[in-house]
């Protein structure tokens, strides 16, 4: 070979084994200003659209508090906050814009992305969504929590169809309304996060994975207003089509204050596939909570839990089709089965500790849709009252449900119930 032509090919193939330098964007250089008091929204949009602009990179908030309006990330660009920093939310609702999410009208979020891949939020800093007025407006608004009943306010941090997402060190806080939603989203961990609001703060959600995939939520904090956890797939009422939320895992991870680990209740588009382990509740609402009714349901199958401690928990285990009721008062007689009943089925839950809870549990059907095939696993619950299971089908084995007062277990003419090597005690 011609020496010109080795040395040709010699260049070419280094040139291809070199990485592509990523861009690094400071927002300071594009005129934010940390001061805690200037609103930075264009100049933090500038520095994450010249990141992009530049085929991907990280844009950097390094010290003190950057006061923004909605800011909106793109393909293969990182958003890192350094230690220190806090991204805080304008406390003007006129920065946020109205705009249709999830199908129902509502208001932009802080940080958002829509059709994007290949991004993340990293680093040791804080988002914080300044929701303290917001929720003050919530209060004041009938049905301020229903999606589509109202001009929904603003969740913090939105990934819109996106795929490959990763949030990872940071804390999240103080949103006007749910905290982290990825929405018809796949391939997205959440991992090392703290997620904050004070237990008074209505509809703060810490994690609501909505119609999406391939999710992994591991070693996070929760201790907020609303579900730690709430994996949804469709709006009350959904005219459909509604894609289901599925191959979710939840894994050693701490909730306090919030309404529990919940499988609903707008489930439309279904639920499967979802395993939560080694996780610990302490002064929840609820601890293990799948909820629906007869005008959100769908399929909710093969769902797990696993090496689960609570204490303080009002509602140890909570399996409701009745939601926003627990039980069914009055008529019992079936309905008509329509694209919204919903079926729960294959739910298993295993090596579960809960002391000081009020309620042991609830495992409760619909007439036309019991829930079934239930199986618990070496469960030990101490309650103020004990466990109720009606229009359902319950098995398994060493469940040990302890009572102060009632019955520590009451099954209904509806169940079927068989349990070996149990302990049931109460007054």
């Amino acid at each position: 070979m011609n020496p010109r032509n080795i040395f040709a090919t010699a260049v070419l193939l280094l040139t291809v084994a070199l990485p592509v330098t990523a861009k690094t964007c400071d927002a300071r250089t594009y005129g934010a200003k940390p001061d805690g008091m200037t609103r930075s929204t264009n100049a933090i949009q500038a520095a994450i659209d010249a990141c992009s602009a530049a085929g991907g990179g990280t844009v950097k908030l390094v010290g003190g508090t950057f006061v923004s309006g909605p800011i909106v990330l793109r393909s293969k660009v990182t958003l890192d906050l350094e230690k220190g920093t806090t991204l805080l939310g304008s406390p003007d609702h006129a920065d946020y814009p109205s705009k249709m999410e999830f199908r129902a009208e509502g208001t932009q979020a802080l940080v958002s992305a829509t059709n994007a891949e290949n991004l993340s939020i990293t680093g040791a800093g804080t988002i914080d969504g300044n929701g303290e007025s917001w929720w003050a407006e919530a209060r004041a608004t009938h049905n301020s929590g229903v999606v589509g009943a109202v001009k929904f306010r603003p969740r913090l941090v939105v990934f819109d169809h996106c795929r490959h997402v990763k949030i990872e060190g940071v804390t999240i806080q103080n949103s006007p309304s749910w905290q982290v939603v990825p929405y018809y989203t796949d391939d997205m961990t959440i991992r090392n996060v703290r997620i904050l609001a004070p237990a008074h703060s209505p509809n703060t959600d810490a994690i609501d994975p909505f119609s999406s995939s391939n999710i992994i939520i591991d070693h996070v904090y929760a201790d907020v207003g609303g579900d730690n956890i709430a994996i949804k797939s469709g709006i009350i009422d959904s005219p459909g089509p509604d894609e289901p939320s599925r191959n979710i895992t939840i894994t050693d991870c701490e909730f306090l204050h919030g309404h529990g680990l919940s499988i609903g209740s707008e489930i439309a588009g279904g639920a499967s596939h979802i395993h939560a382990e080694r996780i610990h509740f302490k002064g929840t609402d609820q601890g293990i909570r799948i909820k629906a009714n007869r005008d959100r349901g769908n399929q909710v199958f093969d769902i797990s839990f696993k090496d689960i401690t609570m204490e303080d928990v009002k509602t140890s285990i909570l399996i409701s089709e009745y939601y926003p009721k627990v039980l069914p008062e009055g008529d019992v007689a079936p309905a008509p089965i329509t694209r919204l009943t919903p079926f729960f089925h294959d739910i298993t839950i295993e090596n579960v500790k809960s002391v000081k809870s009020g309620v042991a549990g609830v495992i409760v059907g619909l007439p036309e849709s019991p829930v079934k095939n239930v199986v618990l696993k070496n469960i030990n619950i101490a309650a103020d009252k004990g466990m109720t299971i009606a229009f359902a089908t319950v098995t398994g084995a060493d469940v040990h449900v302890v009572a102060a007062s009632g019955q520590a277990m009451t099954i209904a003419p509806s169940a079927r119930v068989d349990i070996k090597d149990s302990g049931i005690a109460g007054k």
